[in-house]
């Protein structure tokens, strides 16, 4: 029988670092995966949502809240017609 691990949590400071090593100083992905200790996975993906966010395309958390807010307002809008 196994145990469940718990999940690592990264800062985003350390994901930024990590993401440099590639972008940077021309680390492999899978080498710089390895001296941040994770996966080339976990690396990709976080250069993908810091490219993402330097780029404005993902939204920060007031800009989340706005648009579900938005949405719940056009859902009864519709419901009223």
């Amino acid at each position: 029988m196994t145990t469940k691990g718990t999940r690592r949590q990264f800062k985003p400071g350390f994901k930024k670092d990590a993401a440099a090593l590639v972008s940077e100083q021309a680390y492999s992905l899978s080498k710089a995966a390895e001296a941040a200790g994770t996966t080339a996975n976990n690396l990709r993906r976080w250069i993908k949502e810091l490219k993402q966010g330097e780029s404005g395309v993902r939204l920060d958390a007031g800009e989340r809240a706005e648009l579900d807010r938005l949405r719940r307002e056009i859902k009864q809008f519709r419901m009223e017609k």
